[in-house]
């Protein structure tokens, strides 16, 4: 097994080759990887039940198991979205801006790889092959470190994606999976800045919190989702039920689940008992403010707290805030959201502009689910993680987030006077 410094090593001399590739090469060898994951699908699916074997001994929780899980309709999907990817165009060597001076200098703006791109991830083995698309697509190395949870999973994808890069007469260097399991590996590659140009950690809060706390590496921040929706006054209770029930309940342990309602206090007495009779299957659990508690009738209630308000579920829970306003609204949302997607039900065009100017997220609807908040529901094929932050980056990261840019200056023989 190499050393979490040879495999950085290694990826760092393997990106001059990869930064040069043409597109029609980069997309052979990711449409090659879609075939093979479809043809070694049983090999894929047999690694993946020892990691949900080790699930069901470890208790681990019914939304971490999905994100686990692997079948073959789902490598199916996974295949597809690289040959989404595919399909994409290039934006490597692309012109975002050109101009000339008076001096005669042409100034080109060209879009370029960042590098090596390091990803840390826990149990999601699809995130595997979404990056390693994403980032050949745009001339990146990659490295993986997944979680314990889904190693077996990852290195069969990863050894199937070597062994493609291997037959094709590429360097099996532009991805690379990290295979030490303990804990120590992984702060030690949050070190590995000789190497890495970027790190970006996908999973829960406390795995995102901590790389940011160590590493060394420029991180872009992902993925914690306390999402919102508000009910406003004029919101039609159909299409508000329909919403509330895909954002909450299509998949729970998901980034872009809806974990927070805020409701209209003129329509909550008449809302809230539908709300909780279209979701009485699910089973939710509420945490319900002082106002609103009572129009709920069965015994799935608990008075709501400042932890409830800000809590990032990822269960059948849900909290529930009446405000007297809009303004009351975006105050709520903005105070407690962690800059990911929220949503406004209304008939009110004031109120729905208002909403997406003045509500701080990545991604802000109207009337519509948050569960769009997604690189293949935008069009980009799939995605490397959704940004949470502000700088480099926001939102679904799909391949122009893989970039960056270098200026190239043609001249004539000008000197500076």
């Amino acid at each position: 097994m190499r050393s979490v410094e040879e495999i950085c090593k290694e990826a760092k001399e393997a990106r001059y080759s990869l930064s040069v590739l043409g597109t029609s090469e980069k997309n052979s060898i990711i449409l090659a990887c879609a075939d093979a994951l479809e043809q070694n699908a049983d090999t894929i699916v047999s690694a993946n039940a020892v990691d949900m074997k080790n699930a069901d001994e470890k208790g681990i929780s019914p939304a971490m198991k999905d994100r686990l899980l692997l079948t073959s309709e789902r490598i199916e999907g996974i295949a597809s979205g690289l040959r989404e990817v595919a399909a994409l165009a290039d934006p490597i060597g692309e012109c975002v801006s050109g101009w000339k001076r008076p001096n005669g200098l042409y100034i080109e703006q060209r879009r370029v790889p960042l590098g090596v791109i390091g990803v840390i991830y826990e149990a999601r083995p699809n995130v595997t092959a979404d990056v390693f698309s994403l980032c050949l697509k745009t001339g990146n190395v990659t490295i993986l470190k997944g979680g314990s949870d889904a190693i077996h999973s990852n290195k069969a994808m990863v050894d199937i994606f070597r062994a493609v890069l291997s037959e094709k007469g590429f360097n099996e260097n532009y991805v690379s999976l990290i295979e030490d399991t303990d804990r120590a590996a992984t702060t030690e590659f949050m070190k590995m800045d000789t190497y890495v140009d970027l790190l970006i950690p996908r999973g829960s809060a406390g795995l995102i919190q901590s790389v940011k706390r160590n590493a060394t590496i420029p991180v872009i921040e992902t993925g914690t989702g306390n999402c919102h929706i508000f009910v406003d006054e004029s919101a039609d209770f159909d299409i508000a039920l329909s919403i509330i029930e895909n954002s909450k309940t299509q998949r729970i342990g998901v980034c872009n689940a809806m974990e927070s309602l805020v409701v209209h206090e003129k329509i909550a007495d008449d809302f809230l008992p539908l709300l909780e009779k279209r979701l009485s299957s699910y089973g939710l659990t509420y945490f319900a403010d002082e106002k609103s508690i009572g129009d709920f009738k069965e015994k799935d209630v608990m008075p709501a707290t400042d932890c409830d308000f800000g809590t990032e579920y990822l269960d059948y829970k849900m909290s529930v805030k009446t405000v007297a306003s809009v303004d009351e609204a975006i105050a709520h949302i903005n105070r407690y959201n962690t800059g990911h997607s929220e949503a406004i039900i209304t008939d009110s065009y004031a109120n729905a502009e208002k909403f997406l100017n003045e509500v701080d997220a990545a991604a802000v609807y109207v009337n519509a689910s948050t569960r769009f908040t997604d690189g293949g529901e935008f069009g980009f094929g799939a995605e490397i993680g959704i940004s949470t932050q502000k700088l480099h980056a926001r939102g679904p990261m799909g391949l122009l987030a893989l970039t960056s840019t270098k200026y190239v200056i043609h001249g004539s023989g000008q000197i500076r006077g």
